[in-house]
């Protein structure tokens, strides 16, 4: 795949890094990913391309770089030890500010020539949910974001489509809390939910055996890229 790392600015006059995946066309529609915990990682990394090979532009923020740069982490205990550090001391409303930096910077780019739209899983999944509250991205995909139901009063910022997928099983985010976030937008025609029965939170990382679940990441990679086809 053509893959790099891209400089993205910010407002502060700063920058960091992101994991840049072209599509085999060179151009099309743009997608922001977002990492879970253990950083930009292979697993990621593998996923921007995944979603390239599908004809986005796919732009992976470094979300972790006022703490470290690149973080990289293997699924072992001192990367999972480490990841959980990190994930603790991440001022989440500050990462999305500087989401929405990566979302222009993302457009601005010459080969993104139609949309952007913005895709997170686990710790991500909820930065999805506020850089759809904060930016102008065309449609968004929360996978399993732990958090949610925390600043739901973000919910009526959020009028572009956007796309719930969780685990009935999940270890991490309780149905109550689920619940919390489907009764948020009852109100609302832009929000759709999928469930996977008998599936645990990070269903999608196949770089974890006992959590990945190929039929339920088959299926919401199907969803996804359908609602993504649709929207961007």
């Amino acid at each position: 795949m053509n893959g790099h790392w891209l400089t993205i600015k910010q407002q502060e006059n700063k920058e960091y890094s992101g994991y840049l995946s072209l599509p085999p066309s060179g151009s099309g529609p743009g997608l922001i990913l977002i990492q879970e915990i253990w950083g930009v990682n292979a697993h990621i990394q593998a996923v921007a391309d995944q979603y390239a090979l599908a004809g986005y532009v796919v732009l992976a923020p470094d979300i972790f770089w006022q703490l470290e740069h690149r973080v990289n982490l293997d699924y072992d205990d001192a990367g999972n030890q480490q990841a959980f550090s990190l994930y603790g001391k991440l001022d989440f409303a500050d990462a999305a500010e500087h989401l929405v930096d990566a979302v222009s910077t993302l457009r601005a780019l010459p080969a993104v020539t139609a949309k952007v739209g913005v895709v997170g899983f686990c710790m991500g999944g909820q930065l999805a949910f506020r850089t759809a509250a904060l930016s102008d991205v065309d449609a968004a995909i929360c996978y399993y974001g732990g958090g949610i139901d925390g600043c739901l009063q973000l919910a009526d910022k959020i009028s572009q489509p956007i796309m719930f997928h969780y685990a009935m099983q999940d270890g991490h985010i309780t149905q109550d809390a689920v619940q919390k976030v489907k009764a948020a937008f009852t109100q609302h025609n832009n929000a759709i939910f999928h469930d996977y029965a008998a599936t645990d939170h990070g269903f999608n990382c196949w770089g974890r055996p006992a959590m990945y679940n190929q039929q339920a990441s088959a299926l919401a990679l199907g969803r996804s890229l359908v609602f993504l086809s649709q929207h961007l």
